[in-house]
């Protein structure tokens, strides 16, 4: 496979040694090209704008700018940057944090070559993974919270249906044959109606509470 082919990732974290096993992890797969490394947050931004990645691995606890706050930063400026939290803490907090800082996924450091591999694959395809533990914490968080109503209408359902396939609004305004604005309006009712902050905690909830047959 041609490096124009590959997936283009770079590696966030404030160890060494962990950003050379994850550099290994990849390399095993020749569908990856490992374009660069950051140790902190600062780091990272500089790194995403000048190699343009299209996949970060994020360690979310550093030293100076954390994951969260990079993640932020990243996904305002590049938003075709899709990021994956990887870190070894599952506090509801830090999930929290990191999806609404816009990750695509979150994932602990304990996860295999091919789980992460394939995490990669579906953060470039514009789909979620979250560790069960995250998932967990997020039902927890929810579970804490008032019980939002889930009132939503037959077309926030279709919409919502096209979100858990990984679909992107336009691709969805295309599907169901509506202006991109009227997508974006249903997007933010569903997020609302969830008691939800982005639309990587949507999916996951949806699809914990069965809200799509």
């Amino acid at each position: 496979m041609s490096s124009l082919d590959c997936i283009r990732v770079l590696l966030v974290d404030d160890h060494a040694v962990v950003r050379s096993g994850l550099g290994a992890f990849l390399m095993a797969f020749d569908d990856f090209d490992l374009v660069g490394e950051a140790g902190d947050g600062e780091e990272a931004v500089r790194l995403c704008e000048e190699l343009q990645p299209d996949v970060v691995l994020m360690d979310l606890v550093m030293p100076g700018m954390d994951g969260a706050a990079a993640t932020q930063v990243i996904r305002e400026r590049w938003p075709q940057v899709q990021i994956i939290a990887l870190t070894s803490f599952k506090e509801k907090e830090l999930v929290e944090g990191a999806l609404q800082a816009g990750a695509i996924g979150y994932l602990l450091k304990n996860v295999s070559a091919d789980e992460l591999a394939n995490a990669v694959r579906a953060a470039h395809a514009g789909q979620p993974t979250l560790a069960p533990e995250a998932a967990q914490a997020l039902i927890q968080v929810t579970r804490e919270s008032p019980s939002p109503g889930y009132d939503l209408t037959e077309r926030e359902r279709e919409v919502l249906a096209l979100m858990i396939e990984g679909l992107t609004n336009p691709q969805i305004a295309e599907r169901l044959v509506m202006s991109r604005s009227t997508v974006k309006f249903h997007v933010s009712n569903i997020l609302s109606k969830l008691g939800v902050a982005t639309r990587t905690e949507a999916v996951a909830l949806a699809l914990q509470r069965d809200l799509i047959d």
